[in-house]
């Protein structure tokens, strides 16, 4: 009888779920799934949360493979050297293989007081701790929302058309991604929905205090709840491992995703920055890492060279409360183009999409291998530009 492959999925977001079906192509691999929820988390619904239209969480049951063991606990130490995973409940776990699938969340705000008074949303017990904060609050309660990236609108958008009072500060460009034609569009809405944009330059978010935020330019606006929705951060435990990462502590990996200090960790998702030039941090990305993941972790246990990753994306979706959206088309490459789609077609096009995306998973959880993504050429010459030449695709020795 052949001798099983142990591998870890260390996350179960939309990288770390396509990751842990795919992996289940062969039967002599044995694929853990390390949860700290006991339920899949759709991020890209958060804001529904928040507004209390969506609870914004599925079973593993509807997305994850069978065969998947599905550990519910927190990987509290990474030991390459013994290939092991510590586990906050006090265990450990062997593996053959790991995929550092761990995802994103609120980023630690830098700005005095943010801490104290303003309440981040990226992660589901961030919103549900969120959500009744906003239920308790008078209907003319004061609402501001510090950046205007996806997060911020949506969240933005979905408590205005409830009825609150919305203020958005941008903190530079509303919607940086889009292109001026959508940002106008966004900013019509928005502005339908009689929130106030606070945009430009002097927008920065300098200090928030219990009923206040002050900005830059010395201007004060009263906020009865404020909610952080600027940037994202990643978990440290690369970091706390030993593990390579960048700045933002995305453990670093070659073209392959393979770790630059260990052929056993593959990283996938948001968590992941091959040649130190991450992928934007969305669903857009993490199903297509995720896979990619899988892809080379297949690859190493039957002793071929994996190769190098290629993502291709279509643009970037955003409600705009449950009645209108955006849909952002962008080239390949991630640029984004003129072309948009608005309106009640972009919220439908939304809500398609965060549908399919719960589809791919599992499709691929019933078929392992079977998803499909778009692809992009142009990586390769953005590694030669920056590296003076090709970039490394194969991973260090196993």
């Amino acid at each position: 009888m052949a001798e099983s492959t142990d591998v870890i999925v260390v996350g179960g977001g939309y990288a770390g779920v396509m990751a842990a079906n795919r992996l289940t192509q062969r039967d002599d691999v044995a694929v853990t799934l390390i949860n700290p929820r006991p339920a899949f988390v759709e991020r890209i619904r958060l804001h529904q949360l928040v507004g209390g239209s969506d609870d914004a969480v599925v079973d593993f049951g509807e997305v994850l493979a069978d065969s998947v063991r599905l550990v519910t606990d927190t990987v509290t130490r990474i030991d390459a050297a013994e290939r092991a995973v510590a586990l906050s409940s006090g265990g450990s776990l062997g593996y053959d293989y790991l995929v550092y699938a761990v995802g994103s969340g609120s980023a630690d705000p830098v700005v005095p007081g943010a801490a104290e008074f303003a309440h981040p949303s990226a992660g589901l017990e961030e919103a549900q701790r969120l959500r009744p904060v906003v239920a308790a609050a008078p209907a003319t309660a004061a609402v501001t929302v510090v950046g205007a990236g996806s997060t911020g609108i949506e969240t933005a958008a979905e408590l205005a058309e409830t009825g609150r009072t919305v203020t958005l500060v941008c903190g530079g460009v509303l919607g940086p991604y889009l292109h001026p034609r959508g940002r106008r569009s966004v900013a019509k809405r928005l502005v339908e929905l009689g929130v106030s944009v606070i945009d430009g330059p002097d927008s920065q978010v300098t200090a928030v205090t219990r009923d206040a935020v002050q900005l830059s330019d010395g201007r004060e606006v009263a906020s009865d709840v404020t909610i952080w929705a600027a940037g994202f951060g990643v978990p440290d435990l690369a970091g706390r491992s030993g593990l390579s990462t960048d700045a933002l502590g995305r453990l670093l990996t070659d073209e392959t995703l393979t770790s630059v200090d260990d052929p056993r960790i593959v990283a996938a998702g948001d968590a992941a920055a091959p040649s130190d030039l991450p992928f934007r941090m969305s669903c857009q990305a993490a199903g297509p890492l995720g896979a990619q993941a899988a892809d080379t972790v297949l690859s190493r246990i039957a002793a071929h060279e994996p190769a190098p990753v290629n993502v291709g994306f279509a643009g970037q979706c955003i409600s705009l409360g449950r009645r209108a959206g955006i849909f952002q088309f962008a080239s390949r490459d991630d640029t984004a183009k003129r072309l948009y789609l608005g309106g009640r077609t972009g919220a439908k096009l939304k809500e398609v999409i965060c549908r399919h995306t719960l589809k791919q998973l599992a499709d691929e959880a019933r078929k392992p291998g079977s998803f499909t993504w778009n692809k992009d050429d142009k990586r390769r010459q953005l590694l030669a530009a920056r590296h003076g030449g090709a970039a490394a695709t194969a991973g260090p020795a196993a």
